[in-house]
């Protein structure tokens, strides 16, 4: 069938294809301009700057003078706090020593690199750190505590291992070779210093009594037998940190290198979802660049610092990467980057070893946790083999107090004192931050998406065997067969 146009239509079809035109030359000069604009900011190899992140282990964030204890010695930090930007609410993913530094490396959740169980390494062909920069022309180095896996992963430009002094094991800094090493640098580096304080062990013989001991907000009645010798361990990682400064200073490397200063996670909270655990102290001194002593409420996480520190030098950040940059963070823009952020626990492998896997997820008020395998409804998670379904039970009477769900209040509740889950009340919120949590764990491709209640083949510590933390019934003993595990050590 013929169709005729009347004039006006035709005119009107000339108008619509001009339009149509106009659009997709405008849309194509745009994404030619846009291209540009992110060439443009590109920076020179001469412009980049160099960034140096010291890492310390098993601290709380409350364990600094610039985060409000008058006790320790920390002057180092509280130094660089001075001439920076403090974050407030900086968290860690995991609150747990390997999972934490796969964060930082990769940009990615504990679940989604693969590292969410102490001592394990993250999935093959992983981009990290490493083959994000090195591609820009930088040199990544780590020097210190690595702790994670695989090698074939982790290719650093250059190691610098940790050494002995005196009697101790290996596990000082090897500060004259990171002073050698910035001696002779001539191209733009990322180092990388991870020191083993003040995790332990602890030393019995130190400078401390328990009258030094700061009683923190979430502190009981009794002080931890550990204490003192932790806070003799913060004062000889202060000494570490003093020497990295000056050298930095004697290289004059201190105006075009970005430092920063985070811990892994806190000793209090270790391999939980406590506050107290998954907030990290996060320092960043950028002279000429960042404001002296200024603060920041910003909520942000571990994932973030790949992405921020592409973002300084212009590169391009994957789309698989689950951070964002808080580059315009640190030059004073206080508006949040993410809706929320999250956090796993995975109590296997580690010395608590029991199944009990918890997920959380905060928003700017709210913070939401649920425990799979909970006293609550840990018969949900029976199957048919029995020998399983024992070390499920004892997993979930091994937390008697932990209920299914938990929701808090942070701003009137910072501590997790108050879990509001069962009040009627906050329904509403509890079942959003819930659908959020479990779309996030779909994204992640989570394990507990797949498993009912998984058991992870252990690279350490065994369900089923005596330790010195884990005690099992005899007749549970050596009960375990491989296929009753999931294979993660990929």
């Amino acid at each position: 069938m013929r169709v005729i146009l009347n004039y006006s239509q035709i005119i009107n079809f000339k108008n619509l294809f001009n339009k149509t035109v106009l659009i997709i030359l405008s849309l194509f000069f745009f994404s030619f301009s846009s291209a540009n604009e992110i060439n443009a900011k590109k920076l020179s190899v001469k412009e980049r700057p160099n960034f140096i992140f010291y890492l310390a282990d098993d601290q709380d964030k409350l364990d600094y003078g610039t985060y409000g204890n008058p006790n320790v010695e920390t002057n180092a930090v509280d130094k660089l706090a001075s001439e920076g930007i403090k974050f407030n609410n900086f968290y860690t993913g995991q609150a747990i020593c390997a999972p934490t530094r796969s964060q930082i490396f990769t940009g990615k959740y504990p679940v989604k690199n693969g590292c969410f169980v102490n001592h394990i390494g993250v999935k093959p062909r992983m981009e990290t750190i490493i083959t994000y920069l090195e591609k820009e022309g930088y040199e990544v180095v780590l020097a210190g505590k690595s702790h994670v896996k695989p090698n074939s992963v982790f290719k650093w430009s250059n190691f610098l291992d940790l050494i002995k002094i005196g009697n101790s094991k290996q596990r000082y800094l090897p500060i004259s070779k990171i002073d050698n090493y910035l001696s002779k640098v001539d191209k733009p580096f990322c180092l990388i210093i991870a020191s083993t304080f003040p995790h332990g062990p602890y030393p019995k013989s130190n400078d401390y009594s328990n009258q030094d001991i700061f009683k923190l907000p979430y502190t009981g009645k009794n002080i931890p037998n550990y204490k003192t010798g932790y806070y003799q361990n913060i004062k000889e990682d202060n000494s570490q940190i003093n020497d990295i400064l000056n050298i930095v200073d004697k290289h004059n490397l201190k105006n075009n290198s970005l430092f920063v200063y985070a811990a892994d996670h806190g000793i209090s909270g270790k391999w939980g979802l406590s506050e107290q655990g998954l907030k990290a102290p996060f320092i960043v001194r950028w002279p000429e660049k960042i404001k002296p002593n200024i603060q920041s409420d910003v909520i942000l996480s571990f994932v973030d610092v790949v992405p921020t520190f592409l973002d300084i030098i212009g590169a391009q950040v994957s789309k698989d990467i689950d951070g964002s940059s808080f580059y315009k963070t640190l030059l004073g823009d206080e508006n949040e980057i993410h809706d929320y952020i999250y956090g796993v626990s995975t109590m296997q492998n580690i010395q608590k070893c029991k199944v009990f896997p918890s997920r959380m997820v905060r928003e700017k008020k709210y913070k939401y946790i649920k425990n799979f395998n909970s006293i609550e409804v840990y018969k949900d998670n029976m199957g048919e083999n029995e020998v399983v379904n024992q070390f499920i039970e004892i997993g979930a009477r091994s937390f008697p107090n932990k209920p299914y769900e938990e929701l808090y209040n942070l701003e009137k509740d910072p501590f997790q004192k108050n879990n509001l889950a069962k009040d009627n009340k906050y329904l509403q919120i509890k079942n959003s931050l819930e659908l959020v949590l479990e779309k996030w764990m779909i994204s992640q491709d989570d394990i507990l998406i797949s498993y009912k209640m998984p058991l992870i083949k252990p690279t350490l510590h065994h369900l089923d065997r005596n330790s010195k933390w884990n005690k099992v019934s005899s007749e549970l003993e050596n009960k375990l067969n491989k296929n009753d595990y999931i294979e993660l050590h990929y």
